[in-house]
């Protein structure tokens, strides 16, 4: 097993990107590699510009999930982009654009944010995060 952690970012909403960039931060702070694998809403959310613009919550956070999102922009809490960017920085944190999902939606890498280093196939990505010993899907 690798010193890695592989989470498949599938959701789009605030609320589980943060969710995933405060993962990718704790598990850089522990020293561990981390692998994010966007597809569908997801690698929606990581178009150029688009993070300014997610401001949706999950239905999961009920009613709960917009205060909560109010409440971290009173207190100044980076969004989910700026943490995740912020985690890039101090480790090794590997972004990847799902092959099959940029040609759906008729998107190349140079749509996608800076931080999205590479398109890859899912075969690619479950063959690196079956050596992870940690793997997510969020």
């Amino acid at each position: 097993m690798e010193n890695r952690m592989s989470l498949i970012v599938f959701s789009g909403t605030a609320d589980k990107l943060m969710a995933v960039a405060t993962l990718t931060s704790g598990a850089v702070a522990m020293g561990l590699e981390v692998e994010l694998f966007l597809t569908t809403w997801g690698l929606q959310a990581f178009r150029k510009g688009a993070a300014q613009a997610t401001v949706s919550v999950s239905k999961d956070a009920g009613d709960l999930g917009p205060a909560l999102l109010e409440q971290m922009r009173k207190k100044q809490v980076p969004g989910w982009l700026e943490t995740l960017q912020q985690a890039h920085e101090l480790g090794q944190v590997h972004v990847y654009a799902c092959a099959m999902t940029l040609e759906l939606l008729d998107m190349k890498l140079e749509d996608l944010e800076p931080i999205v280093e590479e398109v890859v196939g899912v075969a690619s990505f479950i063959e690196r995060a079956s050596e992870s010993r940690i793997t997510l899907f969020i």
